[in-house]
């Protein structure tokens, strides 16, 4: 149980420093930790006219945090995305793009850009 409530300490400061990381970058963070009945994306993110959904992870290296990004989970971050524009219509026009933030224990977090693509329909 300790353990499970570190890790989830852990994911939380991980999800902090990405905002204040991507702030410092110039993006503007529109929801954080952002619940919808097909699960959670963590952060929601415009600069510009590029609406970026965020997905933090953190683990002991970058490598294993870019390998805990499943296909399920990255489908299921897209049926979250779709809900979020139904709930902020203003974003409509923007470009929807998903990023990953990979963070592990030393060294600055690596924010990949488009992390993957999935298909035009939102």
């Amino acid at each position: 149980m300790a353990d499970r409530r570190a890790s989830y300490r852990a994911g939380l400061w991980a999800e902090r420093v990405t905002a204040l990381y991507l702030q410092l970058k110039g993006y503007r963070i529109i929801a954080h930790r952002f619940k919808n009945p097909l699960g959670e994306i963590d952060l929601l993110a415009v600069r510009g006219q590029t609406l970026a959904i965020i997905e933090v992870k953190r683990r002991p290296t970058r490598a294993a945090a870019a390998d805990s990004i499943s296909y399920r989970q990255r489908q299921r971050l897209v049926r979250g995305a779709q809900f979020a524009l139904a709930q902020w219509p203003e974003f409509g026009n923007h470009t929807v793009r998903f990023d990953a933030v990979l963070i592990s224990r030393w060294g600055w977090p690596q924010h990949l850009v488009n992390a993957w693509a999935e298909d035009a329909s939102l």
